[in-house]
Order: structure tokens, then sequence, then C-alpha cells
């Protein structure tokens, strides 16, 4: 006799969103994986739901619990696997799980659930016929610039969820890559009191948050790309080169990842990375 693995979406926010089936399943729960047992701890109490056990499995656990997950399973445990908000695995743990269950047999079902992704889309206004989820960019490095290149060149709808303190910054990048016309929308705390949802051009809404120090959880939603490529101005080169310059970067690898990101000559960015960290050194030198 054995059991089987459930995945249940859990609300963003607003704790109606909950369907009655992922109740049941939690109700009927005998272990519940989840990323943070106060999180889902706190939504079993409200729920009415008390006793049931449960295990810790982000990041950084969800390896170590997959032979105690299959243990239950075999011992015919009803188990259910659950994030903070929205569905297991989707820029969220839960996918070395499931690929766990499913390589040694076990049943695998879905209560599904809110999904921030697809409700930032749908309020965006942009295209919704076909889209791309990147999921949090890399934070820096030949990684990021990579991927901002992708997107700049994307002819789909591309979803990309973001931190608070690091909003402004990818919005700024965003522009710089994408062309500062290129619309956007950023949705902030969706269903809950506070949702908000902004749209418009990439740099309009970077002078916005800027101007708001963002809290929240956000989603940015980047409109398709136009059919040609935009040269770049030197502003928003510039922008890019000082991003990579703060980080760290030496003036030779962010000239390169600024030519390779927006596929404008070295030389040009070169020239470009010169006189700006001229004119750092210079406020260095004053300060």
């Amino acid at each position: 006799m054995s059991g089987k693995l459930t995945l249940v979406g859990t609300p963003l926010g607003n704790l109606g969103d909950l369907t009655d089936r992922a109740r049941e399943t939690l109700a009927a729960a005998d272990l519940v994986l989840c990323e943070d047992t106060r999180r889902t701890g706190g939504l079993m109490s409200k729920l009415g739901f008390t006793g049931t056990r449960m295990l810790v499995a982000n990041e950084h656990t969800e390896h170590s619990v997959i032979d105690r997950m299959l243990e239950a399973i075999a011992e015919g445990q009803n188990v259910v696997l659950a994030t903070d908000a929205g569905m297991p695995a989707i820029s969220d743990p839960g996918s070395r799980l499931i690929v766990a269950a499913a390589d040694a047999g076990v049943e695998i079902d879905v209560a599904p659930g809110p999904t921030a992704l697809i409700v930032a889309l749908v309020l965006s206004g942009l295209p919704t016929d076909r889209f791309a989820f990147e999921g949090f960019l890399p934070r820096k490095g030949t990684e990021r610039a990579g991927r901002l290149g992708d997107i700049a060149r994307e002819s789909r709808t591309v979803i990309v969820y973001e931190a608070p303190h690091r909003l402004v910054r990818t919005l700024e990048d965003l522009a710089a890559v994408c062309g500062k016309d290129r619309m956007a929308s950023v949705a902030r705390e969706l269903t809950k009191m506070h949702q908000d949802v902004q749209r418009g051009t990439l740099d309009s809404l970077h002078q916005h948050y800027f101007d708001v120090p963002p809290k929240g959880e956000f989603v940015i939603v980047v409109g398709p790309s136009s059919a040609e490529p935009s040269v770049r101005t030197d502003e928003e080169l510039i922008v890019l080169l000082y991003a990579e310059l703060n980080d760290g970067a030496s003036t030779r690898d962010a000239v390169a990842l600024v030519s390779t990101l927006t596929g404008e000559p070295k030389r040009r960015v070169y020239d470009l990375a010169i006189d700006l960290t001229k004119v750092l050194i210079e406020d260095d030198a004053e300060a």
C-alpha cells in the first residue's frame, strides 16, 4: 500500500483564493513539506487543521528530505507539498522533490491555485497570447547581462520576479537594454490589501519607483520587442557601464559585458567607459 504526493497551490495573499479541493487536501495530509513551517503552519491554523506533521523543504533542505518523503509515501501516507504562496516549484522549492517522486514511480497529483506570474500577466494590459517567464534574474555578471539581452530581443511578453531592494536597478537595466519607451507593468502585493499595478514605459516605471521606495513583492511584465533593434544612446550605455563598475567589475569586463549585451561596438563602449571612469575618479577626489 502506498500514498501519494499532492502539490497544493496556496493563496498569494487573500485567503479566499484557497480552493475547496486545496482545503480538503491539506485536511487529509499526513505530512506537509513546506518552505516555512511558520507560514504554512499559520495557514493550517486559520483553516482549523492542527497537529499535522511538517518538514521544511526550502532551497537548502529540499534534497535532504527526499528519502523521508519517499518513505512516508511508501508507508501509505498522503504527502502534501506547499510553498509560502502560489504554486510549488515556480521560482520556489519543490522541483527536486517532484523529480524524485516521478523517478520513484510515485503517484503525483495537484490541487492548483494562484500563480503570481499569471495574475501579473493578465493585469498588465500587455499581450498574453505568447509569453516567457524568466523568474528572478541573476544579480550581476555575464549571466545577468545575457538574460537582459535575451529580454531585449524577445518577441514575446516577458515576466520577471524581483525583490524590492533590487527593483529600481532592474528597471534601470531593462530600460537601458530594451529602450526607454518599451511598454511594461509592475505589479505589487498581488491579491493583498495594498495590491498595486503600475503601467507605462520602462523609463516612467523606473522614475516612479526611484521616487517612491518600493516595498512588498514585485512582478515585472515587459512587452514584446519591436521588429527593428534600436541604437543605444550614450546615456543608456553609461547607465549599464556604471551598474557594472559599481558592482566591482573592471573597466575591461564592464566594456565586454555591455558590448555583448547591447550589440554596440566595443570601441564606442570603451570610450564611454573611459570618460565615465574619469568622472567617477574626479567625484571621489572632490568628496
